[in-house]
Parts: C-alpha cells; structure tokens; sequence
C-alpha cells in the first residue's frame, strides 16, 4: 500500500459507539434482509442505465437508507436536475452513498474494492468510476476521466477527504478531484453529511453509523441496523459556480467551508501510540469509500 495514501486517525476501538443490546437482534435482522432485498431491486434493474428515472433512483436511495433504520433529513438549496455537476462531501459511512444519490443520481468516485463487495459491488460496477487509490501514478488519468464524464453533463459524486472520518471530526479536503470541475467548466456542490441520535436522552454528533479503519463492512452493517433513533443530516449549501475560484486548492477550501476540526488525542486500542497524531500530509488524492 502506498505510504502517500490517506488515512484517517479514526479507529473503532477508539471512535466508534458500541453496537446494541442482544435484545434488538430480531429488529436489526429485518432491517438487513429489507436493505438485501432492495439492494437486488437495485442489482436486476440497473442494465437499464440512464432509462430509469431519476426520481425512481432517488427514492429507492431513501428507502434504502430508511430500510437500515435511520432517517434522512436533507436541507438546503435545491440541486440542479440536469449538467454536470461535482458533489463533495464529507465521509463518515457507506450510508453516504446512497444519501447523495438521494440528492442527485450520479457516478460515484469509489475505489477498485468496492467491485468485490456482494450486492453492492455489482451495483458500483454499472455506472462508477474507479480509482486505484495505492498508485498515485493512476491519479491524473482518473482526473481526466472524471472531466469527462462532467463535461458530458454528468454529475459525479466523491469524497475528497480521502478516508472516512468518524464524524466528530474531519479531514482535509484533496484538491486532485477539484481540477476536473475546474477542466470541465462546471459547479461544484458541497455537501455536509452528519449523524445523530434522536429521541430521549440523545444528544450530540453519533458514530454509530461510522466505518472506520480496520472495521469490517459486516460490523457496520450490524451497528447501524441495531441502532435507536439514527438520523442522517444532510446540508446542501449553495453551489460553487465556474470561474469563481482560480485553483484548485481554493476551490477545495471553499468546498470544504472551514477549516479541519482537529481529532481528540485518545489512544488506540492496543496501537501503543496516540490517535490524534495524523501522518505525513498526501499529495492530492480523491476516492470513494474509505479504506
């Protein structure tokens, strides 16, 4: 693996809230076979392509989300239904991926892996554009193709950060992926994708739907399906049109909105060192899901 890949200081020993009571097994089961079922829904109609309408891709988006047991809350201006358009966004979780399908259907960005996975694999495999994220000699390649994807009025939805992040606290923003908005000519829409608990008692930002660092997409898939009064927010704020910012690292940063919130120094399980510290900083990459 490349030493320039980049990685996120989240673990879930250290990050992530622990699953459910025993006693919500049987809930957490029928959730997981509903998100297998319209996952094959999405798997059996996907030859079809572009034929399926987007407001169909969109609510199959959110009953897949809502299938898992969380709810979506989506704020801010509308999106254009139509050209090509870069939604960034922030990563927290593979729910991310369906809620920004939610926002608008688009190519996703996603690493090579994501091909393996079942259900979900063939599913990326239609209409995604892959990266290699360990060989930073395929970078420039994938930023062309991403181009022009988007000046075929396109939109391509990815994850500039690089690696997921727990949530109560987020990386920096790649600028590799912003030069393709910049080589198209089109806008880019940032998109800020939080989780909470709801209900009795709950408060604050939640990890619970978080899939971090050497946790297993089986684990994640058990945890969020377990967990009570999961909401997803999702902030449009308002899009970044061509020609406003001269760069890509200007347009990453106004992307991104702020600065990165530094990561709570808490030690690893059993890793001997402190998480907060973070390695040496990347040249630009972007990606998909996390590592």
């Amino acid at each position: 693996m490349s030493a320039w890949l980049p990685a996120a200081p989240c673990t879930p020993a250290a990050c992530v809230e622990p699953t459910a009571r025993a006693a919500l097994a049987p809930r957490a089961v029928l959730r997981l076979t509903a998100v297998a079922a319209l996952l094959l829904a999405g798997v059996a109609l996907s030859p079809l392509g572009g034929r399926v309408p987007a407001g169909l891709v969109r609510r199959w988006c959110r009953a897949l989300v809502r299938a898992a047991g969380v709810r979506a809350r989506f704020t801010g201006p509308a999106v254009p239904p139509a050209g090509g358009l870069l939604l960034a966004a922030n990563h927290v979780s593979w729910l991310d991926v369906p809620l920004l399908a939610a926002v608008r259907p688009a190519r996703m960005l996603a690493k090579t892996e994501i091909r393996d996975w079942p259900l979900a694999g063939p599913l990326a495999a239609r209409g995604a554009l892959f990266i290699e994220r360990d060989r930073l000699r395929a970078l420039p390649g994938t930023v062309a193709r991403v181009a022009d994807a988007l000046r075929g009025g396109a939109a391509v939805a990815a994850f500039p950060e690089g690696s997921t992040w727990c949530g109560r606290a987020q990386g920096r923003f790649h600028r590799a992926l912003f030069q393709a908005a910049l080589d198209a000519g089109v806008p880019v829409q940032p998109v800020r994708i939080r989780y909470r608990r709801t209900g009795p008692g709950a408060g604050g930002a939640s990890t619970a739907a978080a899939f971090v660092g050497d946790d297993s997409l089986l684990a994640s898939l058990w945890r969020v399906a377990s967990a009570r009064g999961l909401l997803a927010e999702v902030e449009l704020r308002p899009a970044l049109p061509p020609g406003t910012h001269p760069d890509r690292r200007s347009l990453a940063e106004a992307a991104q909105g702020r600065p990165p919130e530094p990561h709570p120094r808490t030690a690893a399980s059993g890793a001997g060192q402190a998480v907060g510290t973070t390695p040496a900083p990347p040249p630009p990459l972007s990606q998909t899901l996390r590592a």
